[in-house]
């Protein structure tokens, strides 16, 4: 890599930067052209000279936020022993995520599909990543009889919705009213969902 194209990665990436600062801090309602240049130490302008737009740089955001979720939750639940157990925990380390987070959450699931410029493999990769994260564990507990291949499918449709719709209501109503009894509750349903205790 030539030294122009260390450059151009390096200006790129404080855009980036600078715009998952504001998307984590601040949500997405709060980004405009002008604050991300300002944050990452450029004009606005040269915005434009590295993405064609914002929602280009927001697609490139909701992949590294991806990266670091999983990250996140591979770091939580590396001492979890396969299986359900496993499952359990790699969801409330996804929900953990997302409560330290709230302006990802907004960005990844209450932002129409036109904000994230209408690519779909975003589109895929945001409504399927609690699947992914998880796809090895429910492999394990179909191999180990555990769970039957269609329980597998419900469950885990079940936790999906269970999750996102919790999450949902706790970050925009504050309902359950503390994040103890918000976590209380995701325990409970884990639970009930997985069979574990």
């Amino acid at each position: 890599m030539g030294n122009k194209e260390i450059q151009e990665q390096r200006i790129k990436s404080y855009f980036i930067e600078a715009t998952k600062e504001i998307l984590k801090g601040e949500g997405l309602k709060s980004l405009s052209v002008r604050n991300i240049a300002e944050r990452a130490g450029y004009s606005y302008a040269t915005l434009y000279n590295y993405f064609k737009d914002v929602k280009d740089l927001i697609f490139e955001c909701v992949v590294d936020f991806h990266e670091e979720c999983e990250e996140f939750v591979k770091t939580e639940t590396k001492k979890s022993q396969s299986g359900p157990g496993k499952i359990k925990a790699i969801a409330k380390a996804y929900v953990k995520y997302f409560i330290q987070y709230p302006g990802i959450f907004e960005l990844f699931f209450l932002e129409k599909t036109t904000e994230l410029a209408n690519k779909q493999p975003t589109i895929k990769l945001i409504y399927s990543f609690l699947d992914k994260l998880s796809e090895d564990e429910w492999e394990y507990c179909i191999k180990t009889k555990i769970v039957s291949a269609a329980d597998a499918s419900i469950m885990k449709d079940t936790v999906h919705y269970a999750i996102i719709g919790m999450l949902l209501f706790y970050i925009n109503r504050r309902e359950p009213g503390t994040y103890k009894e918000f976590f209380e509750k995701i325990e409970t349903q884990l639970n009930y969902i997985l069979k574990v205790k």
